[in-house]
């Protein structure tokens, strides 16, 4: 099986990662696509992370309608800073018969030669970088020909830090989020503003 590997904070998870995991999943021929919730992102910094639960809630709600999306936990379980190249020998050792592509951002490609093990994660998986607006391949020549392979995807204006802006406002964010995960931010009052 071919499994696209789709790492993130998901805080929330929204519409664009959605619509952007099914574009790569068709283009790139991918049988599923897991979407890996990091405990702590070694190169981002969040003072409004919700917790691991409320994530992995609100991803299952996100996908539950796409039989090719799954959830994996594997980095919540292991604690501790989520090291890709740590999730994908975890992987391999417990699916040697699957392959996997790892799905990063143009713009995560900048980060690529400091995350832990660059080397290593392009011998346990191929790499496909998805285009980002305002990042060229041109100027870009981290990209390695033979190791990564260029997947332009839809431009969707949407962030998760937009979203979290939105809720602390009281503002709706419907269209943004599947309405399940819009009717979870709701219920357990998610990204509210103290009262």
């Amino acid at each position: 099986m071919k499994v696209g590997i789709l790492g993130g904070t998901f805080n929330p998870p929204h519409i664009g990662h959605l619509i952007v995991a099914e574009h790569v999943r068709i283009e790139m021929s991918l049988d599923r696509v897991m979407f890996i919730p990091a405990f702590i992102p070694p190169h981002k910094l969040y003072d409004d992370v919700v917790s691991s639960e409320h994530r992995v809630a609100m991803l299952n709600l996100a996908i539950q309608n796409n039989p090719h999306f799954e959830v994996s936990e594997s980095e919540l379980r292991r604690g501790g800073v989520s090291f890709t190249v740590d999730t994908l020998e975890e992987l391999t050792a417990k699916r040697p018969s699957d392959e996997f592509v790892l799905l990063i951002g143009m713009d995560n490609l900048l980060e690529f030669p400091t995350w832990k093990s660059p080397e290593k994660i392009l011998e346990l998986a191929k790499v496909v970088v998805m285009t980002r607006p305002g990042f060229a391949e041109k100027d870009n020549p981290l990209i390695k020909k033979d190791a990564m392979r260029l997947c332009p995807v839809p431009e969707i204006g949407i962030s998760s830090t937009e979203i979290r802006k939105r809720v602390h406002e009281g503002r709706s964010v419907r269209y943004l989020v599947p309405d399940s995960v819009a009717d979870y931010l709701l219920e357990h009052r998610l990204y509210e503003a103290e009262r």
